[in-house]
């Protein structure tokens, strides 16, 4: 019997097997009690093209107090940031992995604000 947490791994996976075939870069979420965290990593899945987090020290000071990182205000900054991070790096089209977590709450936060900065899933 798997655990919450493989069972969220299994998804994962099968989502990342099923965006490698697409060949485009893909924007990952990882979310943790506290943080979330958002990479674009690049289509063969070797390197990490741009991230942010709530974790970084000036999301820290513009969330102000501490454990802020774990809300959807939180997520939608961090959404935000990752699109202009990717414009920057020159993508504008990415493939959204939710590593198995719902579409829901903060990573639907996250993932509408990277749609309105401009980045297209």
């Amino acid at each position: 019997m798997l655990n919450k947490t493989e069972q969220r791994q299994r998804r994962a996976r099968s989502t990342r097997n099923r965006i490698a075939k697409q060949r485009v870069a893909r924007l990952t979420v990882f979310r943790s009690n506290l943080h979330i965290y958002a990479s674009v990593i690049s289509d063969d899945g070797a390197r990490v093209l741009a991230s942010a987090s709530t974790s970084e020290t000036e999301m820290r000071k513009q969330l102000g107090a501490p454990g802020k990182g774990g809300n959807a205000a939180a997520a939608e900054a961090v959404g935000k940031r990752i699109a202009e991070r990717a414009k920057a790096a020159g993508i504008e089209k990415v493939a959204f992995d939710r590593a198995g977590y719902a579409y829901h709450g903060r990573v639907k936060a996250l993932a509408e604000a990277a749609r309105a900065a401009g980045l297209q899933f």
